[in-house]
């Protein structure tokens, strides 16, 4: 694959994820933030329900529409064992509860509202990510590749 592909890929990526986002508050007036649609199901049913169901049955196909342009599905590695995917998907799970949200809510649909509680949260995910790369690349040699 030449490299260009990979950015026209993220390239499009972003347009149609910000374009969702855009269209979900356009039309449907809620943030496409992707935790608090999933943690609906985990309340009593209300009038949003099939419009919730329609959202994340759209975010499970996404991979099947890539491969009918693309030819094949998207290629996946996975360098952790299911031990530290569960604990990580815990974690992330505890994460948005506790800030109000995803990265999808704050990152893509915050940011754009210019919500000071967004630009906070948005802040807190790169430092930590940037301190996640500074350790494991700097301080735990021969730990990542």
């Amino acid at each position: 694959m030449m490299a260009w592909t990979v950015y026209l890929q993220s390239l499009c990526g972003g347009l149609l994820i910000g374009g969702a986002a855009a269209l979900f508050l356009l039309l449907d007036g809620r943030i496409a933030g992707v935790s608090g649609i999933l943690g609906s199901f985990f309340s009593p049913p209300g009038d949003e329900a099939p419009t919730n169901v329609a959202f994340l049955a759209g975010l499970l196909l996404g991979p099947l529409a890539y491969a009918l342009f693309a030819g094949h599905l998207p290629h996946v590695d996975i360098a952790a064992g299911a031990g530290a995917v569960i604990l990580g998907g815990l974690l992330v799970g505890f994460g948005t509860r506790l800030g109000s949200g995803c990265t999808s809510g704050h990152g893509v649909c915050g940011l754009a509202r210019l919500s000071p509680r967004s630009i906070a949260a948005v802040g807190v995910f790169m430092l930590a990510a940037i301190a996640t790369v500074f350790v494991t690349h700097h301080l735990l040699p021969g730990r990542m590749p």
